[in-house]
């Protein structure tokens, strides 16, 4: 076989590999349909469109592949809920205590109560906590995922309240190092440990409090990955975003260059004790990095 064969047989492979995963997010898509369906109330904006099912499908099912679509049910339906707590607090919530009321009411389900009445966003949080519930590692872990929860909402909140602060007369933006210190608002940690607990084996689940040390540095990075694609969005949108921080886009260009290094030492060495997750994190920064340079997950306005 000569070597043009041998690089066109490997080539045949990867396709192959890539439409598998390919298919794994059509199942997570199927899957996203019946749970906007269950939920009219809370994805009934535009950009809540079928692309975006599509996408956080498609997110999921490309970082963490050796997964079967069952298995991936319950990361992807968090990482829609994600995008959904998001749109709740950025663009419905009119003033601080429409905030601390999402806040209170996702606690309060984490926690276990039932969701109140007509407030959408807790009921679907709710479904991801009893379906979690099912698995056997969430009772002792619960604390741990709650806590991510906590500081992802925590983090959602106080970028609401910096970005009201600066609008009034006298407000200012936070320095950038204080934006990346917030990167729990982008809720990949969340999603990660929802993922973790859902999945994890054995081994998963005694390193995992050096993933999720790790994996909130690989969430720095996607917080500047993102910003970088989305600026004119976020400006249109009224978001906050690291490009409005600094005076030249070369300093968020650098500090990601940074970053990502220092992310990638960090995954070698946790490579050593746990590939998979090692793999499963350098997959996050490949995918986001490759897919924001022709999209984004929101559709239109």
């Amino acid at each position: 076989m000569s070597a043009t064969d041998a690089r066109s047989r490997a080539g045949l492979v990867d396709v192959a590999e890539q439409g598998r995963i390919c298919a794994l997010a059509t199942r997570g898509v199927r899957d996203l349909q019946e749970v906007v369906a269950a939920h009219p109330g809370l994805f009934s904006a535009t950009p809540f469109d079928p692309a975006m099912l599509s996408s956080v499908a498609t997110a999921i099912a490309f970082t963490a592949p050796w997964h079967s679509a069952d298995e991936l049910r319950i990361t992807t339906r968090t990482l829609l809920w994600v995008f959904a707590a998001d749109w709740q607090v950025d663009h419905l919530a009119a003033s601080a205590e429409d905030v601390r009321a999402v806040v209170a009411e996702c606690l309060a389900v984490a926690d276990g109560a039932a969701p109140p009445a007509g407030r959408h966003l807790a009921r679907l949080l709710a479904d991801i906590r009893d379906e979690l519930a099912r698995v056997p590692a969430f009772g002792g872990l619960r604390p741990v995922w709650r806590d991510e929860l906590a500081r992802m909402l925590a983090a959602v909140a106080r970028e609401w309240d910096w970005k009201n602060a600066a609008a009034a007369p006298g407000g200012s933006l936070p320095t950038l190092d204080r934006y990346l210190d917030n990167a729990d608002n982008l809720a990949c940690s969340f999603v990660n440990v929802t993922h973790w607990l859902a999945t994890g084996d054995g081994n998963c689940l005694r390193h995992l409090d050096e993933l999720l040390t790790v994996g909130r540095e690989v969430q720095r990075v996607l917080r500047l990955v993102n910003d970088l694609a989305t600026h004119e969005r976020d400006v249109e949108w009224g978001d906050l975003n690291a490009l409005m921080l600094v005076a030249d886009p070369a300093l968020v260009r650098a500090r990601l260059t940074g970053l990502t290094q220092r992310c990638h030492g960090l995954l070698d060495l946790l490579a050593g004790r746990d590939p998979r997750q090692a793999d499963y994190m350098r997959r996050q920064i490949s995918f986001t990095a490759g897919f924001y340079q022709v999209s984004d997950f929101w559709g239109t306005r």
